[in-house]
């Protein structure tokens, strides 16, 4: 089985698909560490994210395994790194570039083989846009803002709660904007709103719409 989970920024597909897999016995893959990955040993590296040559064949050089949250290129274990502000921050960005989508991509569907729980924003509509288990969960920017919020003070940090609207709300125009893989709902997938659900009551929505179409 493939389940394919879509949806922005903190709309809480990562912890939803983590959680689904687990109920499955299924690995779980989110797309959006590959993407970070390729950011960081940009940065590295040195690569100008303009570079659009440079950066398409950093993916494709770059062997990248997801273990749950582990990361590892090559070998090289980058968990830590790809979880930093500047992955981060860079990733939307390369994300943006069509060889690096293309190279990561490939990866994702050999990542699939066997099964998976994929999350990411354009897994129903490009990477596995045949499997019939489709989900694309949604939230408002001020909730997802509160939820990055959050995140941000269990760490110990502050939060600037105007600044995060602004940044999940920009992180959006890039993203369903994008000419390449932009992010959209694939038409036969289920539409999730998750505003004033808590985590368990997402995943039983998924979970019970997987049970449905057994």
């Amino acid at each position: 089985m493939i389940v394919a989970i879509d949806g922005p920024a903190g709309s809480g597909k990562s912890a939803v698909g983590r959680r689904v897999a687990s109920a499955l016995s299924l690995p779980f893959v989110d797309s959006g560490l590959m993407y970070r990955a390729v950011a960081w040993l940009a940065a590295d590296r040195a690569i100008d994210l303009d570079d659009e040559g440079a950066l398409t064949t950093l993916a494709r050089n770059s062997r990248i395994t997801i273990d749950g949250p582990q990361v590892h290129v090559d070998g090289r274990d980058l968990t830590g790194q790809v979880y930093g502000p500047q992955a981060s921050e860079s990733a939307s960005r390369v994300a943006q570039v069509g060889g690096v989508r293309e190279a990561l991509v490939s990866q994702q569907r050999r990542l699939g083989d066997g099964g998976v729980v994929m999350a990411g924003r354009d897994i129903g509509t490009v990477v596995f846009p045949d499997t019939p288990h489709k989900f694309f969960l949604t939230a408002s920017v001020e909730e997802r803002a509160r939820r990055r919020a959050r995140q941000i003070e269990a760490r110990g940090e502050v939060a600037d709660p105007v600044a995060l609207r602004r940044e999940v709300a920009e992180r959006d125009r890039r993203d369903a904007g994008r000419a390449i893989s932009p992010m959209r709902p694939a038409e036969d997938a289920h539409l999730l709103g998750t505003d004033g659900l808590n985590l368990d009551q997402v995943v039983d929505a998924v979970l019970e719409a997987l049970r449905k179409s057994a």
